[in-house]
């Protein structure tokens, strides 16, 4: 398969993981007595930061939602990629492996703290953009 095509079906994948990963973190709902417990503390204490006043839950949200932006980041540069791949394979230069890298400690960390819906997402897309990278570095000047 052609890095353009690998490098858009990552984009796809990444835009799909983010979709994935927002929803979770706006309509989580704690499916224990337990697990309610913790949550509802975590939204309820509070502390001070310099002038401001936050919540554990309030961290919680705004990680998340920060990791879906840089989700969105990578489906952008995974489209960008595609289109340097098809004019320009060689100004990808590293970038490629790098952007393999970030996609390979994404499957560890899905592997340690996740389950199986981003195991596998992030898998997929470091497949589609390791197997990119290796298209493009095999591609003639």
């Amino acid at each position: 398969m052609k890095p353009t095509v690998l490098y858009r079906i990552a984009s796809f994948l990444l835009i799909f993981l983010a979709t994935g990963h927002t929803i979770v973190i706006l309509k989580f709902k704690p499916s224990s007595p337990e697990s309610e417990t913790v949550w509802n503390t975590m939204n309820s204490v509070h502390f001070q930061i310099g002038r401001g006043e936050y919540s554990y839950g309030g961290f919680y949200r705004g990680l998340g939602l920060f990791v879906t932006i840089y989700l969105l980041f990578a489906a952008y540069l995974a489209w960008y990629l595609s289109g340097m791949a098809r004019q320009n394979p060689q100004a990808i230069g590293s970038l490629g492996w790098a952007f393999f890298a970030l996609q390979a400690a994404s499957i560890a960390l899905s592997v340690i703290y996740f389950f199986l819906p981003p195991i596998v997402l992030s898998t997929l897309v470091a497949i589609c953009v390791g197997l990119a990278a290796w298209g493009i570095q095999g591609a003639k000047p």
